[in-house]
């Protein structure tokens, strides 16, 4: 059992909390309240950012102490909204939000992953007609191997799983929620994830 703080009580938040919690880890979830943040992640072995993307780099740059040390597994992508309220641009072109928050936190270990997909397939990729696909970017090799086990407790199957090396691959993975909003309007808002097909 691994003690897990997810930052965030949205929709993207709730799901992961909810999986973690089925795969027997102890779950603290913070939100923006005063402390509660600080609260969740202090007694936490691993840290998921599940925050708004936009706002994301002030909350965790303001956590620094805290996770200094600990594994941090970035969900979030960081964009500005269009007229109909959907992703239109990226917040970082030419960077990430990954690497910023890197950067802004050079003692804790940052791996990005799950945010090519729907949150309801993050904690349930099975659900999906064909398997999907998880990408992970980060510098620190142990870290990816911690949270491609997470994966797993969550239903991921390793060879579902591509380790896309370091935190400036997250730049790729990133954009990948521009396409978002055209699917969603193409076919309707249903689950679905990037999958590798060979």
């Amino acid at each position: 059992m691994t003690t897990i703080a997810v930052l965030g009580k949205g929709r993207v938040g709730g799901a992961l909390a909810d999986g973690f919690r089925r795969a027997g880890h102890q779950v603290a979830v913070g939100d923006s309240a005063p402390g509660s943040a600080e609260q969740a992640v202090g007694s936490a072995e691993i840290v998921v950012n599940a925050a708004p993307g936009g706002s994301s780099l002030e909350r965790l740059t303001a956590l620094r102490e805290s996770l200094r040390g600990k594994i941090l597994v970035d969900v979030s992508n960081a964009t500005r909204s269009g007229a109909d309220g959907m992703p239109s641009e990226l917040m970082y072109p030419g960077s990430s939000l990954a690497e910023q928050v890197q950067a802004a936190l050079p003692d804790t270990r940052v791996v990005k992953a799950l945010n090519t997909m729907l949150y309801s397939v993050m904690a349930a990729p099975g659900t999906l007609s064909q398997p999907p696909t998880a990408f992970l970017s980060g510098e620190d090799a142990q870290a990816k191997q911690v949270v491609s086990a997470l994966l797993g407790d969550l239903g991921w199957q390793p060879e579902w799983i591509i380790d896309l090396g370091g935190v400036q691959s997250a730049r790729a993975t990133e954009a990948v929620i521009l396409l978002v909003p055209h699917v969603i309007r193409a076919s309707g808002f249903a689950p679905f994830a990037v999958s590798i097909v060979r």
